[in-house]
């Protein structure tokens, strides 16, 4: 049986934030390997800042030093609203022998009760819930809690440091702050 992480969301960008919770949640659960799934249309955010293709190449280019780290496009090749619930079935249908764990920060945890078809969703995968400033880890839904280093970095806050001009060296990594330059993003 195969354990497998999944770290979902808009990537817009992918920062060094997204990195170390994956790599904690892996080494502390033990996981095989964390597969990124970039969202193809997040139905909780309203809108996203690149498209599809340039969030698919900046993560590809922040994980491809990590062996344990693989890119999903799962939701994107079905486009539409991605919904946790049917990335999840359609998962477990193609992986019948692994298990899955859904790394969500502590923000998500406290947003579960608002997810589409979560009882369906709390059967197909295990919740692994991380700290993040301001929000507790407390949710009536079973979630595996996981310490990680505390590291307050969100992608908004780096689309708002591109446009005011300020650095963002080290918050991303090299080859993403390289291509988000090259391509005058988010600015």
């Amino acid at each position: 049986m195969k354990h497998i992480g999944i770290l979902g969301g808009s990537f817009d960008p992918p920062h060094t934030g997204h990195l170390l919770i994956a790599e904690h949640v892996r080494d502390a659960l033990e996981l095989d390997e964390v597969w990124f799934i970039p969202t193809f249309v997040s139905p909780h955010k309203d809108t996203l800042q690149t498209s599809p293709n340039e969030r698919l190449e900046m993560l590809d280019r922040a994980i491809n030093e990590n062996d344990q780290f693989k890119l999903s496009t799962v939701e994107m090749e079905r486009q539409g609203t991605s919904y946790t619930v049917d990335t999840m079935t359609l998962l477990n249908e193609r992986h019948s022998d692994t298990t899955f764990y859904f790394i969500i920060g502590a923000d998500m945890v406290a947003y579960l009760p608002h997810w589409h078809d979560i009882n369906k969703l709390t059967q197909l995968v295990t919740f692994v819930g991380v700290k993040r400033r301001g929000y507790e880890l407390q949710t009536d839904y079973p979630i595996v809690q996981v310490d990680i280093p505390m590291i307050d970095i969100s992608s908004t806050d780096i689309r708002q440091r591109i446009k005011a001009g300020k650095t963002i060296k080290y918050i991303v990594p090299h080859a993403v702050e390289t291509y988000i330059n090259e391509r005058r993003l988010y600015e």
